[in-house]
């Protein structure tokens, strides 16, 4: 991940309802939810919901895929990963620790 993607990444997570999007996106895995669901489930406006889910998609932390009617949109979890190593690159000048491990994920 470049410093800019890395700067684009974390100006889009810097919004409580984008914050709170993506994290329910990476709790749903990879079944995502619809706008709709997640709109009820954040209690936000859909189309305030919308505007949002677009600045994901445009930051690349989220996929969007269409079934039929319905949007799906589901956490990037490969950006997540590479954000997450980006921001801990040389933790530990360069030594192994812990936070690594504590941050890897199986999805």
């Amino acid at each position: 991940m470049t410093e800019a993607q890395t700067v684009q990444a974390l100006a889009a997570l810097a919004q409580p309802v984008r914050l709170r999007a993506f994290r329910a996106l990476v709790v749903a895995g990879p079944d995502g939810l619809t706008p709709g669901t997640l709109a009820e489930a954040l209690g936000v406006a859909p189309s305030a919901l919308s505007f949002h889910l677009k600045e994901l998609l445009h930051a690349g932390l989220v996929t969007q895929e269409r079934q039929g009617r319905h949007l799906i949109y589901r956490a990037a979890f490969d950006a997540m990963q590479a954000l997450l190593a980006y921001l801990t690159e040389n933790c530990c000048r360069g030594d192994a620790c812990i936070a690594p491990d504590a941050l890897a994920c199986d999805c």
